[in-house]
């Protein structure tokens, strides 16, 4: 995995479909990449990471490609799926479980764009802050 000793800056990874073999990949490559990192903002993209899988999962028939970039200052994530639906934010219903996914990767990443590929599916990509914990 280290070439010269360095850490790898990108990873593709074989899809993950579930949020805790994403999170797992996603901890590995920020503890290789990133590990001054505070705990709070790789939290954060930990989460984020497992809501845009578990999303891909349950509404898009699974995860197509999956890639993190270390990138100065934070770690761009992009998750792709065979659905060419838009995420779409909805209204929150306390009593029925679910619905936050989208609304808490809006709320953690810095930037989200979703590409649209035609007869393929979408790529949602998200930037994360990663700030040093000392």
């Amino acid at each position: 995995m280290h070439r010269e000793g360095r850490p790898p800056e990108r990873l593709t990874s074989r899809s993950p479909q579930s949020g805790d073999r994403a999170r797992e990949i996603t901890r590995g490559f920020l503890r290789e990449t990133e590990p001054n990192a505070s705990r709070a903002d790789v939290d954060a993209v930990l989460l984020g990471v497992s809501e845009l899988v578990s999303n891909a999962v349950r509404h898009a028939g699974g995860v197509t490609d999956f890639r993190l970039d270390s990138r100065d200052g934070g770690v761009l994530v992009e998750v792709s799926d065979a659905s060419v639906r838009r995420p779409r934010t909805v209204q929150i219903n306390p009593s029925v479980p679910g619905g936050f996914g989208w609304l808490l990767v809006r709320e953690l990443a810095t930037d989200v764009t979703v590409t649209l590929h035609p007869g393929e599916g979408k790529t949602i990509r998200a930037s994360f802050p990663l700030r040093s914990a000392a």
